[in-house]
């Protein structure tokens, strides 16, 4: 009699639930069964590469999909698209599903589960944020639909709500469409995730590029005219459109996970151990963005809704599944985004963040060049650093400048991880050529003037 097979369920066919039950039946094999369930038409894809999709960066969304379901399929999961997870029952270890295509639901028996359900876009509570012609971009079927919208529609105008990752790249993307652009963000300045000082170097950017940028604002309403969006109601403002896109962030989509009585964190994703089990059940593992991460820096759980994230925490799950060890150490909060050829890049802790962490602490701003000076294609560049008063260890970088300025970001990301002072990364031996950097690259100036304030405080 043939022995019978361990059977893992995997709720959400991206990045951190396939990655998981990827990882888990190659470590187990055949003694793995896998079934994984995707409310959508893909899986494996990059959802941040959705807005240079929209743009016209990428040619086709073929190119962002990672892993399509028959390469899955053929490597032995069974995937089931189009067919949403409605409920888990912890106690009789199942789950019940709707399959959108036959309009029929059923459940399906586990004896391990991985909840990887994402996401979901922060729709703001106004009236008209539902109407045709509001488009969120989470999924590529979003990217699919705000493409045909702009082609069968050809608006002239587009409003985008929210001046976060996803909105500061729906406003390029937009502009290169030729739509006249308005971002309407209730923060002091586009891009919360740097001190409004950093921002207001890209809001500059932005005008300068002729997106009418209106900030400290809060979206009052959404009109329509015949059935599709018409304008859209800020701070007593009408602004009028053809389309809006919503770039107002992400909320974890656990909804699922605490109607099975999952634990949640303070932010409302879910709350998982080292090694990505969820608190209090061990055969029940969460990744990607439906989850909290653990601040190395700040000490503190957060929700870092990122690809980056996603990929290793599922591939720790998957380890653990599939019969090995593995830990996700937590993060330092590092990111690069881009808006024409101005370029973003931070890590660490905000003002805000290191303020409520309890941290004093020290500021170092320079404005330096991606080159050296005399170097022709020398861009601005300005580098500001965080550092602990006393101690002098690093808390937090942000970068914004030309090209060439964000991926210096990954030099701070390291310094951070190691728990370094900024007067050692002051003396870290970085290369050096004319044509990459100044003699004194730039984030060693930041963190050497930010060495000399700590050692002076």
């Amino acid at each position: 009699m043939a022995a019978t097979r361990t059977r893992l369920v995997v709720v959400g066919g991206d990045a951190g639930g396939m990655t998981a039950a990827s990882q888990a039946h190659r470590l187990a094999g055949d003694e793995l069964e896998v079934v994984a369930f995707e409310r959508g038409a893909f899986t494996s894809y990059s959802a941040c590469g959705i807005p240079y999709w929209v743009a016209g960066d990428v040619g086709e969304p073929d190119d962002l999909v990672a892993r399509s379901p028959d390469e899955h399929r053929r490597r032995g999961i069974d995937v089931r698209l189009r067919t949403e997870v409605t409920g888990i029952d912890v106690d009789r270890r199942e789950v019940t599903a709707y399959d959108q295509a036959e309009g029929r639901e059923y459940t399906e028996p586990f004896d391990k589960l991985v909840v990887a359900t994402g996401a979901a876009p922060a729709r703001p509570p106004v009236p008209g944020v539902d109407s045709d012609g509001v488009f969120g971009v989470q999924t590529l079927d979003d990217g699919y639909a705000l493409l045909a919208a702009l082609d069968d529609r050809a608006p002239r105008r587009a409003v985008v709500i929210g001046g976060g990752y996803i909105g500061v790249e729906m406003a390029e993307a937009m502009l290169r469409h030729g739509l006249d652009v308005t971002l309407v963000d209730r923060a002091p300045q586009p891009m919360t995730t740097l001190d409004p000082d950093m921002g207001a170097q890209l809001r500059d950017a932005m005008t300068g590029l002729g997106i009418d940028v209106v900030t400290d604002t809060a979206v009052e309403g959404i009109e329509t005219a015949g059935g599709w969006v018409s304008a859209v109601v800020a701070g007593g403002t009408t602004y009028p459109a053809d389309l809006v896109v919503l770039g107002t962030g992400v909320r974890p989509a656990t909804a699922l996970a605490r109607d099975a009585g999952l634990r949640l964190g303070d932010s409302g994703a879910i709350r998982t151990d080292l090694r990505m089990t969820v608190a209090g059940q061990d055969d029940i593992w969460a990744a990607g963005d439906c989850v909290e991460s653990f601040d190395r820096v700040s000490q503190s759980w957060t929700h870092v809704p990122l690809g980056t994230h996603a990929n290793k925490q599922g591939r720790v799950a998957g380890t653990n599944i599939g019969g090995g060890y593995a830990t996700f150490p937590g993060i330092v909060r590092t990111a690069v985004s881009k808006v024409c050829d101005l370029e973003i890049g931070r890590t660490g802790l905000r003002e805000k963040d290191a303020t409520a962490a309890g941290f004093e602490y020290v500021v170092a701003k320079v404005d330096s060049t991606t080159r050296a000076g005399y170097f022709p294609g020398a861009r601005p560049i300005t580098v500001k650093v965080l550092a602990e008063i006393g101690s002098g260890r690093l808390l937090g970088v942000q970068i914004v400048g030309r090209e060439g300025a964000a991926k210096r970001i990954d030099t701070c990301a390291l310094a951070l991880w190691n728990e370094m002072t900024v007067g050692e990364l002051s003396m870290v031996d970085l290369s050096y050529a004319p044509p990459f950097s100044p003699v004194w690259d730039p984030v060693l100036i930041a963190a050497r003037k930010a060495a000399d304030i700590v050692a002076s405080s």
